[in-house]
């Protein structure tokens, strides 16, 4: 069997498979790539679609702070999807994010989807949010740039792809963004006005992120520790949701920054079929850290020690464990080489770690089974 027998399948064939059924599909941002595997075995083992991701901060044409290009990345996605036999994979382009929308950043963005495209992506999620018009008279007029930033890059990827289908993913109201009164959440007007728009241009996104509540990374308590995040407005989501069905506009909502959210509110809670898409990052990150403090102290503690000399001084008055939760994602270019020549032990306990888990975060999403969708187009119970 080749890599390529395995290889990822249009995006967009996935999200429209699950369409109309109450089942979100898991996007793992795989930092490192240990934890594939055992991602690829649990969605298999499961019958479960699912996503493998990583954002332009992640991997760019220089690595991005993961050390992997596109290229890279999808070539390690690749080989894993290809042990394990599963084909049933989108390769996704998380977060191509444009923040001053300036005809130089255009073009670097540019390049990049075409490496993106050249490696083999199947799937991708122009982030143009922050491109937020405060002066705007009118929804249009706030949500203009994004719009225009946005058509601009899809009909690029459009180009590039030629006749292959592949998943859209766009962004209104950039995640995690506050101002005096907290989380600034996406109003149902903004996500139908900026929908309505892009159709309107030629361009039909399969998946719409908002801001809803969630941020990226983990939440902290005022002393510094990891807590629950609970932060998520589920009845803003449906609101969102509803307002896009009720102006006959077909998009399902992408929902960003789970890690943290306690997987038993996911899977009572979160509106599925609403919701068609849920990012999990820094959560695999921390399935790798966790097993390096065991099975390979002195290689934690030399990414430790790092972290805390590099980025203390730039983080005054937080605890030493939140400037490493909020920092040691630099850390994984860094050691790049030492994170991939652990030993074979230390890779199966990484392995087997990222398939418990992923075999939770599918039960919550309700993901059983979502494979065979795409193939027989039966109707989904939730397990």
């Amino acid at each position: 069997m080749t890599a390529k027998t395995y290889g990822p399948i249009s995006g967009s064939a996935i999200l429209r498979g699950i369409t109309g059924h109450k089942a979100i599909v898991m996007a793992a941002n795989v930092r490192i790539a240990t934890v594939a595997q055992g991602i690829f075995q649990a969605a298999k083992d499961t019958d479960s679609v699912v996503f493998m991701e990583l954002a332009r901060s992640e991997s760019d044409l220089k690595g991005g702070y993961t050390g992997m290009t596109p290229a890279i990345f999808a070539e390690k996605m690749k080989e894993s999807a290809a042990k394990v036999m599963f084909g049933t994979w989108a390769l996704h382009a998380d977060h191509i994010t444009i923040k001053k929308g300036d005809a130089a950043e255009i073009d670097g963005t540019k390049q990049l989807i075409d490496a993106q495209v050249d490696a083999g992506y199947t799937s991708f999620a122009i982030d143009a949010s922050h491109l937020f018009n405060f002066e705007g008279k009118n929804v249009r007029e706030e949500l203009s740039e994004n719009i225009r930033v946005t058509t601009e890059l899809a009909r690029h990827i459009r180009s590039k792809m030629k006749d292959r289908e592949f998943g859209l993913e766009v962004e209104v109201g950039e995640i995690g963004r506050k101002d005096t009164g907290g989380l600034v959440l996406t109003k149902p007007a903004e996500a139908v006005e900026f929908i309505r728009a892009l159709n309107e241009n030629g361009v039909f996104p399969d998946v719409l992120a908002i801001a809803n509540g969630s941020t990226h990374g983990h939440t902290y308590d005022a002393n510094g520790n990891v807590v629950a995040q609970l932060s998520i407005d589920i009845p803003q989501t449906k609101a969102i949701a509803q307002a896009l069905r009720d102006n006959r506009l077909s998009v399902g909502i992408a929902q960003h920054g789970i890690t943290g959210t306690p997987r038993e509110l996911i899977n009572l809670h979160f509106p599925k079929g609403d919701i068609i898409k849920g990012n999990v990052g820094t959560f695999w990150q921390d399935v790798v850290f966790d097993v390096l403090k065991v099975y390979e102290p002195s290689l934690y503690k030399s990414i430790y020690d790092w972290t805390l000399e590099k980025y203390r001084p730039l983080n005054p008055g937080k605890k030493d464990n939140q400037v490493f939760d909020g920092n040691c994602k630099m850390a994984i270019k860094e050691f790049y080489k030492e994170l991939y020549s652990v030993g074979e032990e230390t890779n199966q306990a990484i392995r087997a770690r990222a398939y418990a888990e992923s075999l939770v975060f599918f039960r919550a999403f309700s993901a059983y089974g979502t494979a065979s969708l795409l193939k027989t187009g039966a109707k989904k119970k939730s397990p």
